[in-house]
């Protein structure tokens, strides 16, 4: 909502680590810069220039797809105004450089023709790589449905924290990050869809909602036959739900409905068996 402030949710995450370096929003990198700092970088904390060819791919970036059309048009931005924000590297030994945060502006200088790129340095051990790549992507929303859901479960199975503590860390509510944890338990057909993008976080949260695995596989693929809303396939689940919940009614032994019937007559409340 308008007027209100914007929430803090870095913690000590990237915004402790990448410096001030433009006066304002960075139209490359699709975010506003971060929080200054005068840690060590170059000198007096300001970037560096080293080659394109030293800077080695972070291992642990979680992001699996990146847009050929956004980076294209990043690549075309860069050629006339150059990377306004520099990426955040971590020193090797040998000299070379491990990427930190902002791969798209990496390959988009590539892609750029640029043989040289303004980075920042910082010292950082490898569990905290891991962290910041995965922390990066959740909280610009670069990462599909299932690249978040499985960042969030390495912040839970490698670093041990609790769903309230990955959400504080990523600036979301506890109920989203659990809600994304459970698109991993999908039937793999499921989970296919969402990661080509036929169907978006709502659509799996919905049929996340579903028990019977069948029922999950068959309306996941006519929702995305169809272009079926969240709205439309959530309808769908109440239906069948409500259905299923008939059916069963239906089935219930007369004796436990008979026996139900006296016991709430006898004990003047509802009773279920």
């Amino acid at each position: 909502m308008k007027g209100q402030p914007k929430r803090r949710v870095l913690g000590k995450g990237l915004g402790s680590l990448i410096p001030d370096v433009v006066a304002g929003p960075d139209p490359l990198a699709g975010a506003a810069p971060a929080p200054a700092d005068t840690t060590r970088s170059g000198a007096g904390g300001a970037p560096l220039e080293v080659p394109i060819g030293e800077i080695q791919p972070n291992p642990h970036q979680p992001r699996t797809h990146f847009s050929e059309e956004e980076i294209d048009s990043l690549a075309e931005s860069i050629r006339s105004a150059g990377v306004l924000q520099p990426l955040l590297v971590r020193r090797e030994p040998g000299g070379r450089y491990t990427l930190v945060a902002g791969e798209r502006r990496l390959r988009a200088a590539q892609r750029a023709g640029l043989e040289k790129v303004p980075v920042i340095v910082r010292e950082i051990p490898d569990e905290r790589l891991l962290e910041l790549a995965l922390i990066e992507n959740i909280q610009r929303d670069q990462l599909g449905p299932l690249e978040t859901a499985r960042a969030f479960r390495v912040l839970v199975r490698r670093f041990g924290l609790t769903q309230a503590e990955v959400a504080s860390r990523v600036g979301k509510p506890r109920s989203t990050v659990a809600n994304y944890l459970r698109l991993l338990d999908l039937p793999e057909p499921v989970q296919r869809l969402l990661d080509e993008g036929a169907l978006e976080m709502g659509h799996g949260r919905a049929l996340a909602g579903l028990a019977n695995r069948r029922d999950q596989v068959r309306l996941a693929a006519k929702a995305a036959r169809l272009g079926w809303s969240v709205r439309a396939l959530e309808d769908a689940v109440r239906r069948l739900q409500e259905g299923e919940k008939k059916r069963a009614s239906r089935k219930r032994d007369p004796n436990v409905v008979a026996a139900e019937e006296e016991l709430s007559r006898v004990l003047g409340a509802p009773v279920r068996i």
